[in-house]
């Protein structure tokens, strides 16, 4: 039987926690990325989630990662960073998540090897660190790809650091989209350090995480083989329509539970309107256009 987790937005929690219920699905909590969050009454939204949660089989927690840079060059805005993901993970062990995904945010635009070079020695130095405060909370931390090209970016940091609470989370969408090898190349490399998946779809040009029948990935190909790397592997559906989310559980196992029929399901678009010249600026309603907070990127059109 699969274990198969819905990303739960503060937008869409409640319908998260619902169909997991109906389910028996695990809930990953994404309130805590957001730096509002953090900053804010962060202990009266932990409380509220412990209540939230409190019968829900499986939890992991996302972690910060808007314009954070673990292992910078730059030791103030490393220190931040460090703060930041501590947080995270003491929120996890109250909310008894056992895994938190973090980013490495490897800017995948830099291709010398010298930025590589440099970045791992100071992300082994980061993790390093981070690893062992990781365990004393009972916490495993899932580094997840994002821009990074070459699935050795990553795991070449976890040998290097070789500890048990540093692993590899994988984002199939992002190793496809961002990257120059095959999933197969992907799963033969972060096999050994792999916990955790983020599973959605595309397009194949932008990471608008859809449902996993709609798209150009090909999930019923793909899930077996995530399932072969080792059988406690957990999946994430990280998309932001719950019906989207509903539409992709015909994919798992599920232990024969009666599911929805796994048809297309496509998100709507978030519209970005360009303005013409200044004269329309001044017409314009200067409010922004916001996104459910469970994807890194929404889709967009130009108008």
């Amino acid at each position: 039987m699969d274990r198969v987790l819905l990303s739960a937005g503060r937008k869409n929690i409640d319908a998260c926690l619902s169909l997991a219920r109906d389910h028996q699905l695990g809930i990953e909590v994404m309130a805590f990325a957001f730096p509002d969050v953090l900053d804010g009454d962060w202990r009266g939204e932990m409380a509220w989630y412990r209540n939230a949660l409190r019968d829900v089989p499986v939890v992991t927690l996302h972690g910060p990662f808007f314009d954070l840079a673990p292992g910078s060059p730059d030791r103030r805005l490393n220190a931040l960073v460090m703060e930041r993901y501590r947080h995270a993970i003491e929120i996890a062990s109250e909310l008894g998540a056992r895994v938190v995904i973090l980013h490495a945010n490897f800017i995948g635009s830099l291709r010398n090897e010298d930025y590589r070079t440099g970045w791992h020695t100071r992300n082994v130095e980061f993790w390093g660190a981070l690893a062992p405060f990781a365990r004393e909370r009972g916490v495993t931390l899932g580094v997840e790809n994002m821009w990074e090209y070459d699935p050795n970016i990553i795991i070449d940091v976890l040998k290097a650091v070789n500890h048990p609470n540093l692993r590899a989370t994988l984002d199939v969408g992002h190793s496809q989209l961002f990257s120059d090898f095959s999933l197969d190349h992907w799963l033969e490399v972060v096999a050994p350090y792999l916990v955790h998946t983020h599973l959605n779809n595309n397009d194949g040009n932008l990471d608008i995480h859809r449902g996993l029948p709609h798209g150009v990935l090909n999930y019923h190909e793909i899930i077996p083989k995530l399932r072969a790397v080792h059988p406690g592997l957990t999946f994430t559906l990280e998309m932001d329509n719950v019906d989207c989310m509903k539409r992709s559980l015909p994919f798992f196992d599920l232990g024969g539970q009666k599911l929805p029929e796994a048809v297309d399901c496509q998100p709507p678009e978030t519209v970005v309107h360009v303005l013409k010249d200044d004269a329309e600026l001044g017409e314009w309603d200067d409010e922004p256009v916001e996104k459910d907070d469970t994807a890194e990127f929404p889709p967009v059109t130009v108008e």
